[in-house]
């Protein structure tokens, strides 16, 4: 049986290659297709819009009622985010959040309609990525008081509107609720010795890189690099379209990427 999704952000770079990858997995249909009132594809056809032939589906800014909709994937921006959640809790569709960037009132609210509906809002699509959540938490938790500086720099394409993004702040969490500390965004002028307990993030932006994390662990005499390199969107796109076949009638609750890899 095929798992019957929705994509919020369906004519941005990221919903147009899900839209892709959906045409040609035989375990899903795509539902679907929203965006903005007013994008100029309203109304086309989303897989012409994709860049992948006629599919059937337009592209529009609601969800029609009665639709079956087994997951929606919203891969959008902030606002985007906030304008279908209500939707999805109120017909209690199981929503995956890969869209970063949200301010700490809107995070409030996409954590409360867990209570509602399933919700997986994650910073971060990529299997591989997610994996090294969890490495970057074990390196952690082994080096802690053990003399290591952490360092995480993050690169991205010259169109990436939030900084630093919202993987390395993840990144920077894990660091900071293992081994404790406070967060340094860059460092500029005459600012003095690095203080041990400093967590620096610093972001690079250029080109069409689609997305490059190192962490860092050093100490004097060695350091360790914990890397990641995106190749393309795909590893995304992939990640998201893996996450709501696991989310579909998921019932109301909490879940992350690690539920889906089974971490």
């Amino acid at each position: 049986m095929k798992t019957h999704i929705a994509i919020n952000g369906a004519c941005g770079r990221m919903g147009q290659r899900m839209i892709a990858l959906a045409k040609d997995d035989p375990q899903l249909h795509l539902a679907a297709a929203i965006d903005s009132a007013t994008n100029p594809l309203q109304g086309k056809d989303a897989g012409e819009a994709a860049g992948v032939g006629t599919i059937g589906v337009p592209v529009r800014y609601d969800i029609p009622l009665g639709l079956r909709i087994d997951a929606l994937i919203d891969f959008s921006a902030p606002a985007g985010t906030m304008a279908v959640l209500p939707v999805c809790t109120d017909r209690q569709i199981p929503i995956v959040i890969a869209t970063t960037g949200h301010t700490d009132a809107q995070k409030a609210e996409i954590e409360a309609a867990a209570h509602q509906t399933a919700v997986l809002f994650a910073p971060n699509m990529s299997l591989v990525v997610n994996l090294l959540f969890k490495l970057v938490k074990l390196t952690a938790e082994a080096l802690k008081g053990k003399g290591f500086d952490t360092e995480i720099v993050e690169r991205h394409h010259r169109f990436k509107k939030d900084s630093p993004s919202g993987t390395a702040m993840r990144f920077a969490e894990i660091i900071r609720e293992v081994q404790g500390g406070e967060f340094v965004h860059g460092r500029e002028g005459i600012i003095g010795e690095r203080k041990p307990d400093e967590i620096g993030v610093h972001a690079v932006r250029g080109g069409d890189n689609v997305g490059e994390h190192t962490i860092i662990f050093t100490t004097i005499g060695e350091t360790l690099e914990l890397v990641h390199k995106g190749h393309n969107r795909d590893s995304y796109a992939r990640g998201a379209l893996l996450a709501a076949k696991y989310m579909a009638n998921r019932p109301a609750g909490r879940y992350t990427m690690s539920d889906v890899l089974g971490l």
